[in-house]
């Protein structure tokens, strides 16, 4: 007897400020696609609750801490923050409008419809490395999410982001004692001496086991203060 596949539907696709973005069904998943690189879909979202979760759990307790995420994605991340009245001010940086609009009005909209309407959330339409070099913002949590790690980026540019510059910035717009959270689709040893390098303390991954592979991690760093 043949096997039959799904075949995946494109439901929108257009050309972003980092090239082609696609979003599209694959059986029951919706997928977002970056210039034909797999992003994310909405099968699951541990990593994604426990990149938020991690970030609060190594704070010092402060009430209300801002969140920074980077990264809109299938809305995840926003969701699970929006979820838990601890979280102060949650501010999402996506710089594909294509993702935006597909949450605010599209099929992702499902996803994080309440965390839209919630009064703490703001999405900013921006580049994260443009944010972070440029806004006088500061945050007690920033979460990021935009790569599938620091040595597996989506574009060139992004490689930035994890260099001493741009772990420079990231600790720009932490208040001190403030966290950097970063998602990856495996553990990075290197990762973790950047983030020493950087000046980041308490430096430390979180695995969170898959159905095959290797594990997807959390890398933790608090800036001094």
């Amino acid at each position: 007897m043949a096997t039959t596949y799904d075949i995946p539907e494109v439901l929108d696709r257009r050309e972003g400020p980092s090239g082609e973005v696609v979003l599209r069904r694959h059986g029951a998943l919706l997928q977002i696609i970056v210039n034909g690189c797999f992003l994310m879909d909405t099968s699951d979202g541990r990593s994604e609750r426990r990149l938020v979760d991690a970030a609060l759990n190594a704070l010092d307790g402060r009430a209300a801490p801002a969140v920074l995420i980077g990264g809109l994605g299938v809305g995840f991340s926003l969701a699970h923050a929006a979820a838990n009245p601890h979280w102060g001010r949650i501010t999402v940086i996506e710089r594909e409008r294509a993702v935006i609009d597909w949450h605010r009005d599209g099929p992702l909209a499902e996803l994080s419809r309440e965390a839209l309407a919630d009064s703490r959330t703001e999405i900013v339409e921006a580049d994260l490395i443009d944010f972070v070099n440029e806004t006088s913002a500061t945050f007690d949590a920033l979460c990021l999410d935009i790569d599938n790690g620091p040595g597996w980026t989506v574009t060139e540019r992004n490689d930035g982001l994890y260099s001493a510059a741009g772990l420079a910035s990231c600790a720009r717009v932490l208040r001190p004692g403030g966290v950097l959270a970063v998602w990856s689709a495996q553990p990075s040893p290197e990762f973790e001496g950047s983030l020493r390098n950087a000046g980041f303390r308490c430096v430390r991954t979180e695995e969170i086991p898959v159905a095959r592979g290797v594990p997807d991690a959390v890398h933790l760093g608090v800036r001094p203060g």
